[in-house]
Parts: C-alpha cells; sequence; structure tokens
C-alpha cells in the first residue's frame, strides 16, 4: 500500500511539489538557524572563558562585589599556595592566575619627552612558561602580526590597532602608568617586542598582553593576582560540574570574610547564564515557530488540494471506501513527503551550515564600538542534533496540515454525492 501510495505522489506531481518545496525549505532553515545560532553562542561563550570568566573563576569577596572595576587592591594574596591547594582538591580543573589591569601607555621620543599616549587595558597571564597553557588558551602565536612572543617579564604585547594609532615601533620602550596595589601610582618601563589582533573589538581597541610576573612587580603584587581561573582540562563548560565544584569549593575555602576566596561559576559572569539558557530554549523555539507556520501553510495547500480531489474522494466513498480509510491514506501520503522534504532539507541545511563553519561571516564592521567580548567572525555549529532537529518540523507540521485539511473528508455525504454524479 505504501509503495502504491509513493506511485501516487510520484505521478501527480500537482499533488506533491508545493507541500514538498515548503516542507524542504522549511527544513532547511530550520537546520541552518539552529546551526547558526549554536555556533554563534559557542564562540561567545568560549570567548568570554579564556579571555575572562574562565569556566569557574576564584576572587576574593571583597573583590566580587566590585568585580566590573578589577579592584586591584582587593586581589588575592599567596596565590602560589593557593593554586596547589586548589590543584590537589580539584585535579579536573587546570589553574591559572591573571591580573586585569587599565592605565595609560605613553611612549616617549628620543628626547624622553611623550611622543604620543593612550589609555590600555591590559591583561596579565602566564607568558614565560607554555606549559601553564595561557599562549595556546588565548591563542596568541597565531593572533600575533608583528614581531614575537614575550622572553622577559619586561616585554609586552600590544594591540596592533592600538600600535597604530600611537605609532609604536617594535623594540620601543613604553611606559605603563597605572595604579598600583596599595593605591599609590606605578610607573613601569617595558619594551614592546610584538603586536596582535585577536578579533574581538574590546581587546583589539587599546589591548595590551603581559607577562603575569612583570606586572606583579610593577603594581607591587608579590604573590597576588586579580583573578584565579579555571578551565576543566577536557576544555568543555558544563553547569552541572561548575556547580559540584562551586558547592564544595565555598564550603572548603569561603568562610564569608571580606578576603576569603570564593568561586564564580561561568554562568554567573558576563549573563552568560541567559546565554546559555538561550542555547537550550532556542532549538525548541526554532522548532516550534516553524511548525506553526508550516502547518499553517501546508493546511491551506491541503484545502486546495481536497478541493481538487473532491471528486476523487467522492468517488472513493462510493465504491465503499471508508472515510477513515481515505483519511489515513492522506496522512500516510504527507508522512512520505515529510520525510523526503526533511531528507532534502537536513542535506542543504547541513552543507550551507558546514560552509558557514569553515568560512564564518565577518562581523567587524558592526562591532566597532562594542564592548562585548565576542568574536569579529561568526560562524555556524554542527552538531549531533543538527542532523535530526530538522526531521521535527518536517514530519510534524505535514501531519499536522492533513489532519485539520483531511476533517473535510468527514463532511461528505453519500446523499450529496450521487447528485453530484446525476449532474455530471
Amino acid at each position: 500500500m505504501n509503495w502504491f501510495l509513493l506511485q501516487g505522489l510520484l505521478r501527480d506531481r500537482s499533488r506533491s511539489l508545493f507541500p514538498l518545496i515548503v516542507t524542504s525549505l522549511g527544513v532547511f532553515i530550520t537546520v541552518f538557524m539552529y546551526s547558526f545560532i549554536k555556533g554563534e553562542m559557542t564562540d561567545i561563550i568560549s570567548t568570554n572563558a579564556n579571555f575572562y570568566t574562565g569556566h569557574v573563576k576564584v576572587v576574593t569577596n571583597a573583590y566580587k562585589e566590585q568585580i566590573d572595576q578589577a579592584p586591584n587592591d582587593l586581589a588575592l594574596l599567596g596565590v602560589s599556595e593557593l593554586r596547589e591547594k586548589l590543584t590537589r582538591e580539584f585535579p579536573e580543573i587546570r589553574w591559572t592566575p591573571r591580573i586585569n589591569f587599565g592605565g595609560l601607555l605613553d611612549i616617549p621620543d628620543e628626547n624622553g619627552e611623550t611622543r604620543s599616549q593612550g589609555p590600555a587595558a591590559g591583561l596579565a597571564v602566564d607568558l614565560l612558561h607554555p606549559s601553564g597553557g595561557e599562549i595556546d588558551r588565548l591563542d596568541i602565536r597565531k593572533a600575533l602580526v608583528k614581531g614575537r612572543l614575550p622572553e622577559a617579564p619586561f616585554e609586552i604585547l600590544v594591540s596592533q590597532n592600538f600600535a597604530d594609532k600611537l605609532e609604536i615601533r617594535m623594540g620601543e620602550e613604553a611606559t605603563l602608568i597605572s595604579s598600583g596595589m596599595y593605591g599609590g601610582m606605578a610607573m613601569q618601563n617595558f619594551k614592546v617586542v610584538g603586536t596582535v589582533h585577536f578579533g574581538v573589538q574590546a581587546m583589539d581597541r587599546g589591548g595590551i598582553i603581559a607577562d603575569l610576573s612583570g606586572i606583579q612587580t610593577a603594581l607591587n603584587m608579590d604573590d597576588g593576582a586579580g583573578e584565579l581561573l579555571g578551565f576543566f582540562r577536557d576544555g568543555r563548560y558544563e553547569e552541572k560540574r561548575a556547580n559540584a565544584v562551586a558547592q564544595q569549593f565555598n564550603q572548603t575555602f569561603d568562610s564569608g570574610g571580606e578576603f576569603d576566596p570564593t568561586l564564580m561559576k561561568l554562568s554567573e559572569q558576563n549573563d552568560l547564564g541567559s546565554m546559555l539558557q538561550l542555547v537550550d530554549y532556542m532549538s525548541g523555539i526554532i522548532v516550534g515557530i516553524f511548525v506553526f507556520v508550516m502547518s499553517i501553510v501546508l493546511w491551506n495547500t491541503g484545502l486546495m488540494g481536497t478541493l481538487r480531489r473532491y471528486g476523487e474522494y467522492g468517488v472513493r466513498m462510493a465504491i465503499g471506501e471508508e472515510k477513515g480509510h481515505i483519511y489515513r491514506t492522506m496522512i500516510a501520503e504527507s508522512v512520505m513527503i515529510g520525510f523526503i522534504g526533511s531528507v532534502i532539507g537536513t542535506t542543504l541545511g547541513l552543507a550551507i551550515s558546514y560552509y558557514m563553519q569553515a568560512h564564518g561571516l565577518d562581523i567587524s564592521s558592526m562591532m566597532s564600538s562594542s564592548t562585548m567580548l565576542m568574536p569579529d567572525v561568526i560562524r555556524a555549529r554542527v552538531t549531533t542534533t543538527s542532523y535530526y532537529i530538522g526531521f521535527v518540523p518536517g514530519f510534524m507540521a505535514t501531519t499536522i496540515g492533513s489532519m485539520i485539511a483531511g476533517l473535510g473528508i468527514y463532511k461528505r455525504e453519500t446523499a450529496q454525492l450521487f447528485k453530484e454524479l446525476e449532474v455530471q
């Protein structure tokens, strides 16, 4: 019977072509939009984790209250000992100290007078020990435009845009004017050994990358760090694991004192919690919208098809076929159309998604004034769900549309049918 119905659909294109096109288009949009949103959200979360939040972050309770200001006067002290304790307690996490700092970068001329200067936002990480993973985590080698990586504590990298603005040449001395940990003015000379471009506007406008030990000396933060970031060794953030780590940490280390360490999850920073929820809900929203819209379209298509096949249904009833059987065959036809359309739409959606995953879309022109940590090139991300998510609206919409349209079969009366036949 199914083969008979399939042959009928293939031979009568007017009955199947338009529903097939609509189904394929809806499934294509569903697959592509899911993959695109999944990739964009994943990139935003990954970028924020690598540059700012970590998967988990340890700070003092006082620092946490003013974390947007990165108050280094409220930083952690005795970081080396704390890091060793955390490594023993949480071996599944790699811990790395960082310092976020700001200040004025002054570029002197040959006479030692100010030639140019500008406000800088700096990030101090462990650059001198590649085994710490910071160079790879921030992808500094790939981001390097000119020069080389720092090899000494007082060598720094400057963003390419910032270097162009201040007309910095490789090997020049630059003076960082900032505030020390204890509130006094801090001034330190650094050597600019390279420029970087991260593809993140918030970092590329006025960013400095420095070695942790050099900034600790410059800001009087011996064995101190503003933040101690933790990254799961498998590279994946999971809210359930982070909750378990936070609960264990805060029970062990945080007694509520102003300078006691406390742990923050990625989802508690930069409004990333809402983004994680958005990723979870968005697929359901997309599927729901397209099921509704496609059902309406296919309902109307089914109604037109039912009117065109009005005589056919009448003849089938006249020769004794039950209304329920006619109704079930209509639904069976819609399931076939839904399957074929879902295969075509999913194939097209995956093809475009894979292209967007490899090449991406450059939105740097729209991010020139953005302060949000997100990449300039947005990409799709094909996951296991991408392969089957389109079949949900593909099957549901066609089936629901046919179920609604097919109700007209039950309104046909045999007595009326014979009158129609007599007229003919």
